[in-house]
């Protein structure tokens, strides 16, 4: 019986990794995905995206039996009632995952074995922009302050360079820090019979 164990550094799979870095490099096509998000508005300020099914490695992912329900509220001085957090309290989730997630897999990548990593971002945002009551104020974020601690067994020059990977490779970080282009389309509401 061949009982072959698996190589694991930082919770990764250490082979799958280089599996799936060969398959890449064998057949780039792979690379390409297509994440998918939809958002039904409920009452004010709440609104509820769904997140299931995407496209990726070749494919059409089935992995997901069920699909993930994230609600987007306001509080209370934004005129909400607290339903969930704002969608811009997302997007700091969203890109501490990113970062997080991005050095880790760098981190094994180079061997090196991360024993914890916490990190604390804070973004400023000028309302004006959003409401329109100045137009020389920008509507997002005006600056954003990603603080990572981080305890590895690599030295300060590692981490230093482990990190810079980390903020331009993170998808999330390079889509907030460059422009992308965002197309939004009205869809025509289809009416059913009564």
């Amino acid at each position: 019986m061949n009982m072959q164990s698996t190589q694991t550094m930082n919770g990764l799979n250490v082979d799958q990794m280089t599996q799936t870095l060969d398959a890449l490099r064998g057949d780039p096509t792979l690379a390409a995905f297509e994440f998918r998000a939809t958002n039904r508005w409920i009452d004010g300020g709440e609104n509820r995206s769904t997140i299931q099914s995407f496209y990726g490695a070749g494919q059409e992912d089935t992995s997901r039996e069920e699909a993930f329900t994230f609600t987007n509220g306001e509080p209370p001085v934004l005129l909400g009632n607290n339903e969930g957090a704002n969608p811009v309290e997302f997007l700091l989730h969203a890109l501490a995952g990113c970062v997080t997630t991005t050095t880790v897999t760098h981190a094994t990548a180079r061997g090196i074995r991360i024993r914890s990593i916490a990190t604390t971002l804070r973004g400023t945002i000028d309302l004006q922009g959003m409401l329109a009551l100045d137009p020389d104020v920008h509507a997002g974020y005006q600056g954003i302050t990603i603080d990572m601690e981080i305890d590895a067994d690599c030295s300060d020059e590692e981490i230093d360079s482990l990190l810079e990977t980390a903020r331009g490779h993170s998808p999330v970080c390079t889509t907030v820090c460059r422009p992308v282009p965002v197309t939004l389309n009205r869809v025509q509401s289809r009416q059913v019979a009564a």
